[in-house]
């Protein structure tokens, strides 16, 4: 078994907080207009939480992701 020394970061950037904020708002939403019968809204609310990690990819390779240029080290 090998132990692995480098710290993988986990996920803590301003990419993936986006990523994870957008999606469970999306999923919230969605759930709320289901339970109110609200088709497109629930459709909506999908297409907002696919855009979610399109949007953390974007961030990441704008550098906002763990190890990015734009992060501040800890």
């Amino acid at each position: 078994m090998s132990q692995h020394s480098t710290d993988p970061g986990h996920g803590n950037s301003v990419a993936s907080w986006t990523t994870v904020i957008i999606v469970i708002v999306a999923f919230s939403i969605g759930t709320l207009f289901f339970w109110l019968d609200n088709a497109a809204m629930v459709w909506a609310s999908a297409v907002l939480a696919v855009a979610g990690p399109a949007v953390g990819w974007f961030l990441k390779r704008a550098g906002y992701g763990v190890g990015g240029e734009h992060t501040k080290a800890h």
